[in-house]
C-alpha cells in the first residue's frame, strides 16, 4: 500500500514535521538549541540542563569522553527522531535530512557492542548492571524503540546498516532471554520491546522474532515478584530512577498474568504500549486468547477510563489510570504519549477486528488529545493534556504543578515531541487497513493510494472537505477482473449520512459502524455526506467532575473555551436547553479552525459573593452572554490564559 497526502489541515501538519519540527529537536538533542527546558511537574530529581543525547551516543562510540547525563531512557529520543525522519523520507525524499540521518545511523552502529547490545548508559556508567535491574533500566524499552526506527528507516531508505544493528540486538535481546535454562525469564518495566519484536517480523518474516514477543508479553505477571528478586541480586543499591519502586506492581502490568488482567491498570503509556503488542502478536499467531485479553482492556478504558478528547491516565501520580469514572479535569495527566499510543492500540485491534468503534476512538485521540500536545509553530510541547486549566492553580497548587498553560519549548523527560513527530509523519499509514482483497477507510483526507490486491492494484482517490465538512468522496478504479471489498467507517458522532454510487442512493450492507461494497470496481464514485452539526455531551452521571455539565463537538473535533475569547473565571459560564449555536471558519484565527459561538449566561457575582458563604437563594442573577468555542487542540497559542472543556449545563 502506498498513499500521498494532499490534505491541506494535515497537510499543514506534515509540513511542520519537516520543516520545523526534526530540524528543531535535531538542534535540541545536539543540545545547540537556545532554549528553556521545563521540569514536566515540580520535582527535582528529573534532569533538565540539557539533552546530552547524541552526545551520550557519541560517547559510547568512543568518538567523546565523557559521562552519561540524562534518563536511562535518553536514547529513545534519538530512536523516535530517526524515526519520524524515516517516514518523512519515504513521503518526501530529501538529501541533507537523508545524510544527517544515514550518520545517526552509522553513530548507533558504533556505540553497539561486540555482542550486539545497544545501551549508552549502561555502556558508559554501569556495564556489569545490563539486564540487572529491569524494572527501572528501560533496556528493552529503549530497544523496542530502536528496533521500529530501523524498520521505518530501510523501508524508506534501503539501508542495510540499520537492518544489521537491529537484528544484532534482536539477537543479543534472544540470547538472553527466554524460557530456556539460564535465561533470563522476565519481561522490562516500561513495554516496548514487544512492539519492536514483532515490526522486525512483519519485516523479516524471522518466528524467533515473533516468539521473543509473545515471550515477553507472556511472562509478564507470572512471577510477580521477579524485580524485587533482581533488585536484590543488584551489588549496586542505587536505584536508576528515584523512587520507581515505591509504585504497586500494576503501575507496570506486573500483578496479574496477562490473560488475568480485566482493566486497565498502571501507567497509561505502559498500558496501551503492551496492548499494542498484544493484538499485533493475536492477529499474527491468530491467539484467541490473547484477543480477548485485548478485548477486556479496551472495553474498561472505553468505557469507564476515557476522557473525551481520548486523553488517558487519570492522576500525576504514576501517571496512571485510577478506578472506573474517576476523570478529574484539572488534575489528570492525559499524557501526549499516552494518546499516541491509544491510536497504536485502537489501530492494531481494526487489523484483528473491522469494527467503527476502533476507528471512532483512534480518530478522536488523533484530532483532539494527541494534537494538541504540539503548538501550532510545531516547537512548543504538552506532556501533559489537562481538560481545564487555571493558571493560578497551575502555579500555587502543588498537586497541579505538571497542568501548564502554555507549552514549554522542551521538557526534562522529553519522550512526546519525538513521539508526536512520528505520528504525524506516519499518517499516511493509518488512513487505510487493507486485508487481503479488502480495503477499509479508517481516517477520511485528502489523499491517493494504490493497493496490491491478489491479481493486480486498486487505486483509491479520496476528496474530501474533512474535518470541517462532512462530504467525502472516493474515486474507485482496479486493473484487474475481481471483485474486491471497499469498507468505509460510519463515524460514531454521525447520526445521519447518506451514501451514493456514482450519483445514485444506495443502502450498501453496514456491520460493525462500517458500510460495505463487493463489486470490480471501474471508475467508481462512491460518495458520503455525513450531517456534520454542532453536538452536546454529557457524561457518565458516576463521573463525579463533568456532573451538570457538556462538551460540545462538532465533527472529530471537541471544542473548549478559553478565558481570551470569554473573559476570566470561566467556570461561572452556562448553557442551557434554549442555547443557539453557529458554526463559521475562520481563516485567520490560529491557522484556521472552525469557531462555535454559543448563546448562553454567566453567572454574575452580587454584593454577598463577597463573603465566603451565604445563604442559597431560590433564583440566580445570569447575564445573557455569548461563548465562543474553539477546538481543543488549539488552545494555548494565545499566551497565558483559563480553559475549559466541560460548560456548565441545565
Amino acid at each position: 500500500m502506498t498513499t500521498r497526502i494532499t490534505d491541506q489541515f494535515w497537510g499543514r501538519y506534515r509540513s511542520i514535521v519537516k520543516n520545523d519540527m526534526l530540524p528543531y529537536q535535531w538542534d535540541v538533542l545536539n543540545d545547540r538549541a537556545d532554549i528553556n527546558i521545563e521540569r514536566e511537574r515540580n520535582d527535582n530529581s528529573i534532569p533538565n540542563e540539557k539533552s546530552h543525547a547524541i552526545a551520550n551516543f557519541k560517547i559510547a562510540a568512543g568518538r567523546e569522553t565523557g559521562h552519561h547525563y540524562g534518563w536511562v531512557f535518553q536514547d529513545s529520543d534519538v530512536y523516535k527522531w530517526l524515526e519520524a525522519v524515516a517516514y518523512t523520507l519515504k513521503d518526501d525524499p530529501d538529501n541533507k535530512l537523508r545524510e544527517i540521518a544515514d550518520g545517526v545511523v552509522d553513530l548507533i552502529g558504533e556505540a553497539q557492542e561486540e555482542d550486539g547490545y545497544l545501551g549508552t548508559y549502561f555502556s558508559i556508567e554501569a556495564p556489569e548492571r545490563k539486564f540487572m535491574r529491569l524494572s527501572e533500566s528501560h533496556e528493552l524499552y529503549c530497544a523496542g524503540h530502536f528496533l521500529e526506527a530501523a524498520v521505518a528507516y530501510y523501508d524508506a531508505t534501503g539501508n542495510q546498516k540499520v537492518i544489521e544493528i537491529a537484528r544484532r540486538l534482536a539477537d543479543c535481546i534472544d540470547r538472553h532471554f527466554g524460557r530456556e535454562q539460564g535465561k533470563i525469564q522476565g519481561c522490562d518495566g516500561h513495554e516496548e520491546i514487544e512492539i519492536g519484536l514483532m515490526r522486525l517480523y512483519h519485516l523479516t518474516k524471522e518466528e524467533r522474532y515473533l516468539n521473543l514477543s509473545r515471550f515477553f508479553l507472556y511472562v509478564r505477571g507470572e512471577d510477580s515478584s521477579f524485580f524485587e528478586k533482581q533488585k536484590q541480586k543488584d551489588i549496586n543499591k542505587n536505584p536508576l530512577i528515584q523512587g520507581l519502586d515505591k509504585f504497586p506492581l500494576s503501575y507496570c502490568q506486573i500483578h496479574e498474568p496477562l490473560l488475568e488482567q480485566n482493566t486497565a491498570e498502571g501507567h497509561a503509556v505502559r498500558l496501551v504500549y503492551l496492548c499494542t503488542a498484544m493484538a499485533d502478536a493475536a492477529q499474527a499467531s491468530h491467539d484467541e486468547k490473547l484477543l480477548n485479553a485485548c478485548k477486556k482492556i479496551w472495553r474498561n478504558i472505553v468505557d469507564k477510563r476515557m476522557y473525551v478528547t481520548g486523553g488517558i491516565g487519570s492522576t500525576v501520580i504514576g501517571e496512571s489510570f485510577t478506578f472506573d469514572y474517576d476523570l478529574p479535569n484539572d488534575t489528570m495527566y492525559c499524557e501526549t504519549c499516552a494518546s499516541v499510543g491509544l491510536i497504536f492500540f485502537a489501530y492494531q485491534m481494526l487489523k484483528n477486528e473491522i469494527c467503527g468503534e476502533y476507528g471512532d476512538v483512534l480518530e478522536r485521540a488523533l484530532y483532539n488529545s494527541a494534537l494538541a500536545g504540539m503548538a501550532l509553530d510545531g516547537k512548543h510541547f504538552f506532556y501533559v493534556n489537562p481538560l481545564e486549566v487555571k493558571p493560578e492553580s497551575s502555579q500555587k497548587d502543588p498537586g497541579k504543578s505538571h497542568v501548564k498553560p502554555v507549552r514549554p519549548e522542551w521538557l526534562g523527560c522529553a519522550c512526546c515531541p519525538p513521539n508526536l513527530a512520528r505520528l504525524l509523519a506516519s499518517l499516511h499509514n493509518y488512513i487505510y487497513l487493507q486485508k487481503e482483497n479488502m480495503v477499509c477507510s479508517i481516517l477520511f483526507m485528502n489523499c491517493e493510494s494504490e493497493f496490491d490486491m491478489t491479481k493486480g492494484k486498486l487505486r483509491i482517490r479520496q476528496e474530501t472537505e474533512y474535518p470541517y465538512g462532512g462530504t467525502v468522496k472516493f474515486y474507485l478504479d482496479q486493473d484487474c477482473k475481481e471483485e474486491l471489498g471497499f469498507a468505509i467507517r460510519i463515524p460514531g458522532w454521525a447520526d445521519q449520512f447518506t451514501v451514493k454510487l456514482n450519483g445514485q442512493i444506495v443502502e450498501p450492507k453496514k456491520e460493525k459502524g462500517y458500510i460495505y461494497f463487493y463489486k470490480c470496481f471501474t471508475n467508481d464514485v462512491i460518495e458520503m455526506t455525513f450531517e456534520m452539526k454542532v453536538e452536546l455531551w454529557a457524561a457518565h452521571p458516576m463521573v463525579r467532575a463533568d456532573v451538570g455539565k457538556a462538551a460540545v463537538s462538532r465533527g472529530p473535533f471537541i471544542y473548549c473555551v478559553e478565558s481570551v475569547d470569554n473573559g476570566e473565571n470561566l467556570h461561572l459560564l452556562k448553557m442551557d436547553k434554549r442555547t443557539e449555536f453557529q458554526y463559521d471558519y475562520e481563516e485567520e484565527t490560529l491557522g484556521g479552525i472552525g469557531v462555535i459561538r454559543a448563546s448562553g449566561y454567566r453567572q454574575c457575582q452580587k454584593e454577598e459573593s463577597e463573603s465566603l458563604y451565604y445563604k442559597m437563594r431560590k433564583d440566580i442573577d445570569l447575564i445573557e452572554t455569548q461563548i465562543k468555542l474553539i477546538p481543543y487542540y488549539a488552545w494555548a497559542n494565545r499566551g497565558v490564559n483559563e480553559m475549559q472543556v466541560w460548560v456548565r449545563y441545565n
